[in-house]
């Protein structure tokens, strides 16, 4: 059964990644930094790490650039994780020598195909149609709408603009407070 480390802030995007990865019978292992990744590297032994560029204290990147040029751990898979907010830098994934990159909220079909090949598994195939020609050429390709997948990606959004939400809200209810004293009584 392979390893594989994920970091992550965000409780949802661990909770996700954790339950696909389970699912498919790998052994997960969740930190919430990336200085407790470096430390965990050694007890965990992961064979594959999934890392939130933007995760605290220590970058996905630094992450990945730590794991890639110590010898005891060049062999491990790095994919770099980002999510909509925060944009993946191509060019800095490839100086760190990352072995791939995912788009948060996870998709289950599109971690297990990243990573699977990363780890010696066969992508998972797609599943039959269900017609009984194997042919869909007369009928519409319509999108259907994953409520969980939407619902993912509304949450990392609150996540990651939540404290900013917060100290904004902060700073007018202060300015109305000091607006509804009025000026300050001498005796």
């Amino acid at each position: 059964m392979s390893r594989i480390l994920l970091a992550d802030d965000s409780p949802h995007a661990q909770r996700m990644g954790e339950r696909i990865l389970r699912e498919e019978g790998y052994e997960v292992v969740t930190v919430t930094d990336g200085e407790t990744a470096l430390l965990r590297l050694d007890d965990v032994d992961p064979d594959l790490i999934l890392v939130d560029v933007a995760v605290p204290s220590r970058s996905g990147y630094q992450i990945c650039e730590h794991v890639k040029r110590t010898a005891v751990y060049a062999h491990i898979r790095v994919v770099l994780t980002f999510g909509a907010v925060t944009a993946i830098d191509s060019e800095e994934a490839l100086r760190v020598n990352a072995d791939g990159s995912l788009q948060k909220p996870f998709e289950a079909s599109v971690l297990l195909g990243i990573i699977g090949p990363l780890l010696g598994k066969a992508p998972p195939r797609a599943k039959p149609s269900g017609r009984a020609n194997g042919s869909d050429a007369s009928f519409p390709k319509i999108a259907l709408i994953d409520p969980e997948r939407v619902r993912a990606a509304v949450t990392m959004a609150l996540d990651s603009s939540m404290p900013a939400m917060i100290d904004a809200i902060t700073e007018k209810v202060l300015v109305a407070l000091d607006q509804q004293r009025g000026p300050k009584k001498r005796f």
